[in-house]
């Protein structure tokens, strides 16, 4: 008998993801159909997404050679049936408090400090990049976690040493960088590229690192095809830049300087938002979405 999510205590709410309390070791984290932008949670939710989410997360950390947070299989039975799919048991970690974003091109606020400073995080790089530059070699440039509905905030190297120690700071930034390029070659196999993504890591009871939280998906990467890349111009992308390109438009007649939450989302832009998602993780994974479905229910 499957348990109900009633019986496990609630933890805690971010911008997707609910975390229950399953015993003192496990956690249940949920990932709801909620989508962000510019540091609102829109009223609108986007169809499937949770299962999107869950999925490419599972297909990763099956993937990927680095130790992670998983306490069990996606159908373990301490899953509630209702949330089957979109949610997974892992291990309780003790979290940094750092996101660790790799970056392999130079687009969005990597490219908004580069164009005043020459730089990113402190990190110089070559003069005559532009939007969509690929850089020389991925970079590590980690940010604060910011609380809900406040600005992530990007920072030095230094700022991670000074926190955690510099060996501490120099395995976070080997592992991001490791694992970016193992994803970044796996995508690119597929025909996509890997732009840039962040992750996030705990230590469990060993003091030893663990990847944790979601890790490669449309939420937290930007994905883009490689056919028709180019230098120089903003490319399409498979993650939620659809949504917020919908909302800083003309259409959505919506100032995110205004301080006022973003207007609902219309039926268009939800369905080519969930539709984009579904096209990440089936080619990247080369599985159909349908049978995740399928196998969860």
């Amino acid at each position: 008998m499957r348990p109900e999510l009633s019986s496990y205590n609630h933890l805690s709410a971010g911008k997707v993801r609910e975390i229950y309390e399953i015993d003192d070791k496990t956690l249940l984290m949920l990932v709801s159909d909620r989508i962000s932008a510019y540091d609102y949670i829109l009223d609108t939710e986007i169809p499937d997404k949770g299962r999107v989410l869950t999925a490419m997360s599972m297909y990763f950390f099956d993937s990927i050679d680095f130790p992670n947070h998983l306490a069990g299989p996606i159908d373990d039975p301490r899953i509630p049936e209702e949330v089957l799919g979109r949610a997974i048991v892992c291990k309780k970690l003790e979290m940094l408090p750092f996101e660790c974003v790799a970056r392999g091109y130079l687009t969005g606020s990597g490219l908004a400090e580069y164009q005043q400073s020459g730089t990113v995080c402190g990190i110089e790089l070559p003069e005559g990049l532009r939007e969509a530059s690929k850089l020389p070699e991925p970079i590590f440039t980690p940010a604060t976690k910011a609380e809900i509905g406040d600005h992530d905030e990007n920072v030095s190297f230094d700022k991670v040493v000074e926190k955690l120690g510099q060996a501490r700071a120099e395995e976070l930034r080997d592992a991001t960088l490791r694992i970016y390029q193992q994803a970044a070659d796996m995508a690119l196999e597929k025909g996509i590229i890997l732009a840039d993504t962040k992750f996030e890591f705990g230590l469990d009871e060993e003091g030893n690192l663990v990847l944790a939280d979601e890790v490669l998906t449309p939420d937290s990467s930007r994905y883009w095809p490689a056919d028709g890349y180019a230098e120089g111009k903003v490319q399409p992308s498979f993650d939620k830049q659809y949504v917020r390109n919908w909302l800083t438009g003309n259409k959505s007649g919506w100032d995110k300087n205004s301080q006022t939450p973003p207007p609902p989302l219309p039926g268009s832009v939800v369905e080519a938002t969930r539709e984009r998602y579904v096209e990440a993780y089936e080619r990247i994974s080369g599985k159909k979405f349908a049978d995740w479905i399928g196998c969860c229910v």
